[in-house]
């Protein structure tokens, strides 16, 4: 297992190559190895209510819906939570269902002066595979991390 600052070059580098505007971009293993080595890392679960509760959570991820069910209107209140939930200076990681939510609020939280923001790429179910299903082709599941069904 690779140690937590190759795993956070990897992710600037990959951020860098993808022109992200924020500090990094993450494989859901790599996001799950920081979990274990970096104690103060928070992993923000961006995805609705209805998803957390119909398909899935993440033990210890902090849940804050960048966009409520349904409609999925922006919560206008997202960064003012945020900043409830984590230290400024924290090694913050975004996940939501297939890496787009997820990538705008890393992006939002680094203009907010939170310079430690991450996004993991796949997300929690990944992209859809041949039969338009998703969560087998990449994504936290897909790679067997921990996760509970409500």
């Amino acid at each position: 297992m690779e140690n937590a600052t190759t795993i956070l070059e990897q992710a600037h580098e990959r951020a860098e190559e993808m022109d992200l505007p924020y500090k990094g971009a993450l494989l859901p293993t790599e996001a799950y190895a920081l979990l274990q080595k970096i104690p103060d890392a928070k992993l923000i679960d961006v995805r609705c209510r209805a998803e957390l509760d119909w398909v899935g959570r993440i033990p210890g991820a902090i849940e804050l819906e960048l966009k409520t069910y349904p409609g999925m209107q922006s919560n206008p209140n997202f960064l003012d939570q945020l900043a409830e939930q984590v230290a400024q200076d924290d090694l913050i990681m975004f996940l939501c269902r297939s890496g787009g939510r997820s990538d705008y609020a890393a992006t939002i939280a680094t203009q907010s002066d939170f310079p430690n923001c991450y996004n993991i790429l796949e997300g929690f179910e990944g992209d859809k595979d041949e039969t338009g299903h998703r969560g087998q082709k990449g994504g936290w599941k897909a790679a067997g991390l921990p996760w509970v069904q409500s």
